[in-house]
């Protein structure tokens, strides 16, 4: 005889506002420490993200921000889309253990992929962990294609100054940003057309979290990287810079780059500057390598078959799937 079983319902999408954060955190840290459980790493227990982050996240999401809540009208799942321009990926996005395998999961990305397909990305994608392999069998039955990985690479910050001089996009007055910004939004239309990354830096700029490094070289941006300094972490120190976004003509003004963001976080008692690398582009990896960064982190980046990542033919553009 068959046990009558409650039906479970998840309600949603539903916006996420401020309010939801501390529900969001639980959910986080408890969704992705029973992956790592659930992958041998039983050690690992998944902290609560800094709030500030949150707000970040949300406030760049907007109504990409989605939420579902169970029967109690608890969250049982939520999913971040975020637009950059036509570049949309959508992260993080987490499913209550006790409730993923219902289906939740293959709602929570199909309605935040439908949303981005909505205004018109060109790009769409995320990252997953690539030792996870029903993460990548999941992303797949939904569409999802592997690319290249994005490596977390880290090196200690040198007292001594860089290879340049810069700018911090921060430390001018809002009248002379406008300038600079028109400038970094040309330098990322050069590479990726279409891309747009003004949002990100202006809420970064507005909520305190980092800065924008811009480096010139014979009178033009040469490169700019958006860096944020808060912690990840709840109650976490300042103890890493993190390196958000780059666009650079070359490879010698992105090493240059670096060694700016270097110079800059030494000023702020950072010590150590850490840079998502993507393998597409190897000579910039084995530059790094040979400069004194080390991998630390490794994800798989995905995308939607149809809609694939921007890769210029000259020049480096790195952006962050992940907050």
């Amino acid at each position: 005889m068959r046990m009558w079983q409650p039906e479970h319902a998840a309600h949603g999408p539903q916006p996420v506002t401020e309010r939801d954060i501390p529900g969001l955190n639980r959910l986080f840290a408890d969704a992705f420490t029973d992956r790592y459980r659930r992958d041998g790493l039983v050690g690992v227990r998944v902290p609560f993200l800094h709030a500030a982050i949150w707000r970040y996240a949300i406030a760049d999401a907007g109504e990409g921000a989605m939420l579902w809540r169970d029967e109690q009208d608890k969250i049982v799942a939520f999913n971040v889309a975020h637009r950059s321009g036509t570049e949309g990926w959508m992260g993080p996005l987490a499913v209550r253990p006790d409730r993923q395998l219902g289906g939740l999961g293959k709602t929570i990305v199909l309605a935040a992929a439908e949303w981005l397909k909505q205004r018109d990305v060109a790009t769409l994608g995320l990252e997953t962990m690539p030792r996870t392999v029903d993460n990548i069998g999941f992303y797949s039955q939904l569409g999802f294609v592997p690319g290249h990985l994005t490596l977390t690479m880290t090196r200690e910050v040198q007292r001594a100054g860089g290879r340049a001089g810069y700018e911090l996009l921060g430390a001018l007055d809002p009248r002379e940003r406008a300038p600079r910004l028109r400038d970094v939004d040309a330098l990322v239309q050069s590479l990726a057309p279409g891309y747009d990354f003004s949002r990100e830096i202006q809420l970064t700029l507005d909520m305190s979290l980092g800065n924008a490094v811009l480096l010139r070289q014979g009178g033009r941006l040469a490169a700019f990287a958006l860096c944020h300094s808060a912690p990840l972490a709840e109650g976490g120190t300042r103890d890493e810079l993190r390196v958000l976004k780059i666009a650079a003509i070359d490879l010698e003004a992105m090493l240059a780059l670096l060694d700016a963001v270097g110079a800059w976080a030494a000023t702020q008692s950072i010590r150590r500057v850490a840079v998502r690398c993507q393998t597409a582009y190897q000579a910039a990896y084995q530059a790094l390598v040979r400069d004194g960064f080390r991998v630390r982190w490794s994800d798989l980046r995905m995308t939607v078959a149809g809609y694939p990542e921007s890769v210029p033919a000259a020049g480096i553009l790195w952006s962050n799937w992940e907050i």
